[in-house]
Parts: C-alpha cells; sequence; structure tokens
C-alpha cells in the first residue's frame, strides 16, 4: 500500500526504538543510561551473554558489536520478528495510536485473502491431526512410535495424518463452507489439467505442519506411507502464504532456543529436526526439500552468526556441503561464517541419536569444521599432486574461491589458512637423522667419506639460513615475494621448521618464536650486516633477502653434487683425485667461514669454489672411463 509522506517519519517520531526492542530483550541496566535513551543488551540475533547490542533512541537506530546486525524500528520487526513491511508499519502505528492509512480496494483484497487463506490452513490442520487418532491412522501411529514419539511429541509438532482418499479434505473443508478455490490457493488440493474434479495433495502420508516466523501455519509437508510412493517426501505448492525457498522449518521455535544460548543446526528433513529437539538441540531447522537457498541462508544468519550444517553421512550429504560452499563464499564474512558436521557414513541424525542418545549427535557437532576445511577438502581429497602442474592447479582454484569472499579481513585469513595446510600437505618428509628429504633428493654419501671434511662446513649454511628467518621475520611483507623459496628451505632444525610454518602461515607457535629468539641471540647473526641493517626499509632488505636465497640454494646444490659423484667414485679413489676433491671441500669450508663480509651483507664471496666442485667432478669421470673394462 501506498503510505503518506512523512507517516513513516512521524511513527519513528513517536515510538521510541528501545520501546519496540524491548520486547525481545533484556537491558543491562548497569551499562544502560535511560535518562539518555541509550541501551544496551546481549544480542537478540546471535547468542552472547556480554551486553554488545545497542539502541540509540535519538537515532533511532540499534547496532550489535559482535554480528555488526543494524536497522532502525521497522527493521528490527522485520528481521527478529519475520513481520512483513505492511505488518511492522501497522504495529508502529498500533504503539504511536495512529489509524492506518485507507488501502485501495486491491490492497485490502489482497490483505483479507491472505487472512483467509490462513484461516483454511489453520482447519486443515485441525483435520490432520484428528485424522491420526482414527482407524486409518493406525499404520500412521505404528511407524511414528516405531521412530520413538510418543503422545507429547506428536503434540509439539503437531503432527497429524492425511488419509488415502482422493477428497477426503476437499469435502470436509466445502461442508465447513470453505470456497473451492480458496482450498486450492491455500496449496491443499490441486485442480487437473483435463479440468475435472480437484483433489487433495496430500494423501497416505503423515503431515508435518510448517509455520513461518510468526508461527502462522503457512503450509505442509507430507512423508509417503506407501514404500512405493513416487516422492517420499512432499511439500505444498508455492501460494501467496508459502515461498519454500525463503522458509525453514521449525525458524520459530530455533530463533528462540539461539537467543537462549542454543546452537542454529541447520538439519536436512523434519523427522531430524524432531530428533535434535528431542535430543536438547532445540535450535534446529532444516530446508523444506531443496538444496539450501541464498534466502534461507541469509536466514539462519539473522538468528546466529555460524549456523552448523549437519549433513547425512553419505555421498548426497557430502556433495550438498561442496555446493553450499561455493554459493556461502561471496556472502562470508565476519558475522556471517559457517561450520559443517559430516555423520558417520550412512547416518542421520536421527540414526545417530537412536543409536548412541544425544551424547553422539552432541560430540559430532563439537566436531563440526570451518567452511575453509571443506574448501580444502574438496580441491585436495583422492586427487594426486605429484607434479608442478597439478600444484599450480590447485594453487589457482583455491586462490579463484577465495577471491570471491568480499570482505579484505576475511579473504586474508583464509588465505593464510590455505597457506598452512598446504604447508601441511606438501613439506618435506623429515628422515632418521632429522633432516628435511624429498623424492628427488640425492642419496647421502657413503660412510668412508661422511667423515672426510667434504661435509665439513655446516656453519655457514646454517647461518645463511638463520640470516633468512630473520629478514622474513623482520619483513613479512617481503614472505609472498619469495614464498616458494621459503617452502624449500627444508631447515633440519625442528625449531626453524616450526617458525619458516608460521611465516607462511602468518601465525605464530611457542616452537618458532623460540627457534628466532635462537637465532637473533647468536652472536654470529648479530655481527652480519644482513642483521645490523634490518632496522632498514623494505627496498634494502630485499637484495639481501635474494642474495642470501641464491647463496643458499647454489651451496646446497654444490653439495649435492659431491654427494653425487662420492656415490660414483666410491672404490675407485686414488691419491689424484682425493686431494682434487679435498681441495675441493676446503674451498667450501673458506667459503663457508663466517667472516661475513662483501656488500651483500650476508656472506663472502664463493669465487671459485664452482670451478673446484667442476673439477673434482671430471676428475671422477675421467677416472671412472679409465678403471671400466
Amino acid at each position: 500500500m501506498s503510505l503518506p509522506p512523512g507517516f513513516l517519519d512521524d511513527l519513528r517520531a513517536r515510538v521510541p526504538i528501545s520501546r519496540i526492542v524491548g520486547r525481545r530483550v533484556t537491558w543491562d541496566l548497569r551499562k544502560s543510561n535511560q535518562a539518555k535513551g541509550d541501551w544496551w543488551a546481549p544480542c537478540p540475533f546471535h547468542a552472547e551473554k556480554t551486553a554488545s547490542f545497542h539502541v540509540d533512541d535519538q537515532k533511532g537506530f540499534y547496532y550489535c558489536f559482535g554480528c555488526h546486525a543494524k536497522g532502525d524500528a521497522l527493521g528490527f520487526l522485520r528481521e527478529a520478528e519475520g513481520m512483513g513491511f505492511i505488518d511492522a508499519v501497522a504495529l508502529m502505528a498500533s504503539e504511536a495510536g495512529v489509524p492506518m492509512p485507507e488501502r485501495s480496494p486491491r490492497e485490502q483484497g489482497q490483505t483479507d485473502r491472505r487472512t483467509q487463506l490462513v484461516e483454511v490452513m489453520d482447519r486443515a490442520l485441525r483435520w490432520f491431526r484428528l485424522q491420526l487418532q482414527t482407524g486409518s491412522g493406525a499404520a500412521a501411529r505404528d511407524y511414528l512410535s516405531g521412530r520413538g514419539l510418543d503422545a507429547a511429541a506428536l503434540d509439539r509438532f503437531e503432527i497429524g495424518f492425511a488419509p488415502d482418499q482422493r477428497q477426503a479434505l476437499t469435502r470436509h473443508l466445502r461442508d465447513a463452507g470453505v470456497p473451492e478455490a480458496l482450498i486450492v490457493d491455500a496449496g491443499l488440493a490441486a485442480r487437473p489439467d483435463d479440468g475435472g474434479a480437484v483433489y487433495d495433495r496430500f494423501r497416505g502420508r503423515i503431515v508435518f505442519p510448517i509455520r513461518d516466523a510468526r508461527g502462522r501455519c503457512i503450509s505442509f509437508g507430507g512423508r509417503a506411507m506407501d514404500p512405493g510412493a513416487r516422492a517420499k517426501y512432499l511439500n505444498g505448492p508455492e501460494t501467496a502464504l508459502f515461498d519454500k525457498g525463503r522458509t525453514l522449518y521449525n525458524l520459530g521455535p530455533a530463533r528462540a532456543a539461539v537467543a537462549k544460548g542454543g546452537r542454529l543446526v541447520v538439519a536436512e528433513g523434519y523427522m531430524d529436526v524432531i530428533a535434535l529437539v528431542r535430543a536438547g538441540i532445540e535450535g534446529a531447522v532444516a530446508p523444506l526439500g531443496t538444496a539450501i537457498t541464498e534466502d534461507q541462508l541469509r536466514l539462519m544468519w539473522r538468528v546466529s552468526p555460524e549456523p552448523i550444517i549437519a549433513l547425512d553421512g553419505d555421498a548426497a550429504g557430502l556433495r550438498a556441503a561442496m555446493r553450499l560452499i561455493d554459493m556461502a563464499l561471496p556472502l562470508t564474512g565476519p558475522g556471517q561464517a559457517l561450520r559443517f558436521a559430516l555423520l558417520p557414513g550412512g547416518q542421520d541424525p536421527d540414526d545417530l541419536i537412536r543409536a548412541g542418545g544425544p551424547a553422539a549427535i552432541r560430540a559430532v557437532l563439537d566436531q563440526a569444521q570451518p567452511l575453509v576445511d571443506l574448501l580444502w577438502r574438496r580441491e585436495t581429497e583422492g586427487r594426486d599432486f605429484d607434479s608442478p602442474e597439478r600444484k599450480a592447479a590447485l594453487d589457482r582454484a583455491l586462490a579463484e574461491a577465495v577471491a570471491r569472499i568480499p570482505d579484505p579481513a576475511t579473504r586474508e585469513h583464509y588465505t593464510r589458512e590455505i597457506r598452512s595446510k598446504r604447508w601441511a600437505q606438501f613439506a618435506p618428509v623429515r628422515t632418521e637423522r632429522g633432516r628435511f628429504t624429498r623424492r628427488d633428493a640425492p642419496q647421502p654419501a657413503r660412510p668412508q667419506t661422511r667423515a672426510s671434511n667434504l661435509v665439513a662446513g655446516d656453519l655457514g649454511e646454517s647461518l645463511i639460513e638463520a640470516m633468512i628467518l630473520a629478514i622474513c621475520a623482520a619483513h613479512p611483507a617481503l614472505i609472498g615475494r619469495v614464498e616458494s623459496r621459503l617452502e624449500r628451505l627444508d631447515p633440519a632444525d625442528p625449531g626453524r621448521a616450526a617458525l619458516v610454518h608460521d611465516l607462511l602461515a602468518g601465525s605464530s607457535s611457542p616452537a618458532g618464536r623460540a627457534a628466532l629468539d635462537a637465532i637473533m641471540a647468536d652472536p654470529h647473526v648479530r655481527a652480519a650486516p644482513a642483521v645490523t641493517r634490518l632496522g632498514a626499509g623494505e627496498d634494502m632488505a630485499e637484495p639481501m633477502l635474494l642474495n642470501a636465497f641464491d647463496r643458499i640454494e647454489a651451496h646446497r646444490a654444490a653439495r649435492d653434487e659431491i654427494a653425487r659423484a662420492e656415490t660414483e667414485i666410491e672404490g675407485l679413489a686414488d691419491e689424484g683425485l682425493t686431494w682434487r676433491v679435498t681441495q675441493s671441500a676446503r674451498a667450501r669450508q673458506q667459503a663457508d667461514h663466517p667472516d661475513l663480509g662483501g656488500d651483500s651483507g650476508v656472506v663472502g664471496d664463493q669465487r671459485s669454489l664452482a670451478d673446484q666442485f667442476a673439477a673434482a667432478r671430471a676428475q671422477a669421470e675421467a677416472l671412472m672411463l679409465r678403471r671400466k673394462p
């Protein structure tokens, strides 16, 4: 309906927002300043114990510092009470003692029609409930009893029964004076395409009433008693009252339970919700026969900032969770998150509760995983990442998914979490000696050569590694530019390995912090120009960091080459070859010595070290050729 100019402003001026909100919250009078119209309370939109929900009578707005809900009095009535716009205006007008403007005949007719439909639904509900107690409802009563539902449960959820007769409900309503057209418009009967007599939609089914947030019966859902029925569950069609994509079963009672501190748990069907509620989880809801829609997801977030999606532990349940990821990512952010509770294979909440009691389902809910875990699982489960191309494809898929998150802070946290998971998945494995190794790494030197000077000089490599970690810790903005090189650093020391993980994941662990403290306390590290200049800007730190990576990667490549040469020449060495290899090792040791000079700020120039290694390699190959038969 059209409202006169200024009508809403007049209502807002006449009715303090605290009067509207106060019907749903308990004010914290110690924190509130009543004289100034400044009010605080626990938020009615999400479970909390502290008073973070603020209402300002002077400005006419509410805001929650926890879930970020905000709006005016009309918005509160629509969000908290589930009212339509005109209904909210009418309530405000009643509070203000102001008559509502006259509606047009068309608008008045629409309102009257909805009122009539609600009355028809109430008549049908009473009739369905009566049929459950008759002889034709005996099989339905036995089935419900076998599912553990006693008389109290049947009354609480207003469960009824539709006899397997073509026009039983239609005749009853017509006899009560309800026009046939109204029965059809309510979704209780359907008219055949050939123009024949109307027939009941619900026949031979256990019937569950579907109520909106205001508690009005707006449709029904029915479970077939015949195992051979084409549809096991059937919902009423969309009507002027019922939009299944914008409705959740048991929404009103669940909202009240969450407001008292309960969890919002989203199950798949009516019987799951009933089982959860009877197990003490009263904040249970379910979509109505379809996958969760965007409107239903937003409706959940109005009730709780972090609903738990409890899906059946079968392939279909897992597929539903994976589909929900794509819809939720563009909507997620502070106060709008999801967790997923995946039930044991082949079980739904009702099965699990009957087998293990309420404790079993609570244990599953307590272990619910955040959305990022499901995203990682979807992109990695059952796949091999044994090539750079496959790893790059994974990185691209994850980056594209995270890029859909609109909130920058949430997007950054997702990136860090995925980086941490990637490190855990692809980090090299420790050997028995405590070092990291990869499948393509060279074999270690044989026992008779391990004691030689060829493996001396760990001090230099350890020092370069320490300075890399120190620079990354001091300049975290540089990590993204060297991420792949940092992943390959593979520290032998467990503490340093933990520090690498922390740097890549943007996190902090006790082991990583202790390793960084030990690095910064080392006098050799403190004396290095790369460390003494850490106070410089990133433009100076980046060349030092890149130089350090170049040094340590060249160092390790040379060491691996010597290890291969040692393996190949074992048992073939003569005095000349031994001398040349020893000289190569000595050159390496000199390069490793911590005089830490040079312009790079990292270590001294290795000069002819590569030439020495090449000569040793050539000598080994020549000797082997001479020894061949």
